[in-house]
């Protein structure tokens, strides 16, 4: 399951660390006061240590204690801007952060960052990940329907990780761009050998740096999980598009109408949110269909693999 927290991060002080390993220990025993007490002193050592605070935020939200929670959660983000322990999507569960700024790329960053060298045999064997295979299913089967050729010149692949679409889809495209947040996954994607160029990067500022109609097919797997509102990237991924190009991608969703922020910190589009974004970018649905984009706990998770057409 991917979710919080990234790896430990020290506070630079022996004592400090020391203190915060007695307080985790306190708490799988089910000890929370004294956990927060050991992570409270381990706080006045390192006052700037922003694990620490997060930290402190978790034990205090599990034993009930919501404003303590909040401010330890404040505290993390005062000492971490980028906020790469991920306390403003805490702060969002609480209810006390709007969903859709509670994601930071620094917490995006840093989780992936943490998770390149076991990303593939993690998704692909314990989470029965296929969503790349799921697209490009999909693509194949709009093509047909509007009686296209499955080929493209000109590829994007945004949240492209560790190159599992590029490789998926190398043999339809004649060349693959690629963006991801994280600079071990683009390491990774490189050794693959399938990408004429990657970035690191967000992929708004990686759309907004290419010309209009410079892409015939944009792909997005599994990388919307990350983003609350949909409406500004399918609007770039509009304009990056000529006629009669595609973008494919999927989503989590639920039974409701907008965006949630779900329990495993994660986004899930409602339909009708998914539809809004993409008449914001000029794109008509072609395949908007039920996907289990992954397992979790033995389950499916739900969700929408969707190919749009630029008219």
């Amino acid at each position: 399951r991917l979710m919080l927290p990234p790896a430990f991060r020290s506070s630079g002080d022996l004592l400090a660390d020391r203190r915060y390993d007695y307080a985790m220990a306190a708490k799988a025993d089910g000890d929370l006061v004294a956990a927060a007490d050991l992570l409270a002193q381990a706080l006045e050592i390192a006052p700037r240590w922003a694990a620490g605070w997060f930290a402190l935020g978790e034990t205090e939200r599990a034993r009930g204690a919501t404003e303590a929670a909040a401010a330890a959660f404040r505290q993390a983000i005062t000492c971490d801007a980028d906020d790469a322990m991920g306390a403003g999507l805490m702060l969002a569960r609480l209810g006390l952060n709007p969903p859709g700024s509670a994601m930071s790329t620094g917490y995006v960053t840093a989780l992936y960052d943490d998770y390149a060298p076991r990303f593939e045999r993690s998704l692909r064997e314990g989470l029965t990940y296929r969503g790349p295979e799921m697209l490009r299913d999909a693509v194949a089967r709009a093509c047909a329907a509007i009686g296209r050729s499955p080929h493209f010149d000109r590829m994007l692949d945004l949240g492209c990780g560790t190159g599992l679409a590029g490789e998926v889809f190398g043999a339809f495209c004649g060349q693959i761009d690629g963006v991801d947040l994280s600079a071990r996954m683009v390491e990774q994607a490189r050794r693959k050998g399938v990408y004429r160029s990657l970035s690191v990067g967000d992929l708004q500022s990686f759309l907004a740096g290419r010309a209009d109609a410079s892409a015939d097919l944009v792909v997005a797997a599994d990388v919307f999980i990350y983003c609350a509102d949909l409406a500004p990237i399918m609007g770039d991924i509009g304009r990056v598009l000529p006629r009669g190009g595609l973008s494919a991608f999927t989503v989590e969703t639920h039974d409701g109408d907008d965006v949630i922020l779900g329990d495993a910190l994660r986004y899930a589009h409602g339909e009708p949110a998914v539809r809004a974004a993409l008449a914001e970018g000029g794109l008509t649905p072609l395949v908007f269909e039920p996907a289990a984009i992954r397992q979790e706990a033995g389950r499916p998770v739900p969700g929408w693999a969707v190919v749009a057409g630029k008219a």
